[in-house]
């Protein structure tokens, strides 16, 4: 059998139709993994966030004063475009009776850092301070 070029060219390359489906299916991978970038980002940003959060709050809890100078009310201030406060209260907790023949006394801590896009991060801890107590 003879083939004619005519016939060749009939049956060579894709149609009109099948060109756009395959546009239509590369346009939704793309477009699905274009949203899965923009999800990761905005996980990958939110975890940095809350760890430079975490970070100022460390610092902030590490420059607190000495437990002795650690008055009962609050304190506050800024460091490095974080706002912070720290409110020392007495420990009212769990219920416990308190010894007053103790020797230490717990105290509520409770430290609250802001960044400065506004997520705020709050830390609620005890600190035993020494009482005059025999």
């Amino acid at each position: 059998m003879l083939r004619t070029a005519h016939s060749e060219s009939a049956t060579a390359g894709f149609t009109l139709v099948e060109a756009l489906v395959a546009l239509a299916v590369a346009t939704l991978v793309l477009s699905a993994i274009a949203q899965l970038i923009g999800t990761s980002m905005r996980g990958v940003h939110s975890v940095e966030q809350h760890a430079e959060l975490v970070a100022a709050a460390r610092r902030i809890e590490a420059g607190l004063p000495d437990r002795q100078n650690l008055a009962p009310g609050g304190l506050s201030g800024e460091q490095a475009g974080y706002r912070w406060r720290l409110d020392v209260l007495p420990y009212t907790g769990g219920g416990v009776a308190m010894d007053p023949r103790s020797r230490w006394m717990p105290q509520t801590l409770l430290i609250t850092v802001s960044s400065p896009s506004g997520a705020t991060l709050r830390i609620d801890t005890v600190r035993l301070i020494r009482t005059s107590a025999r």
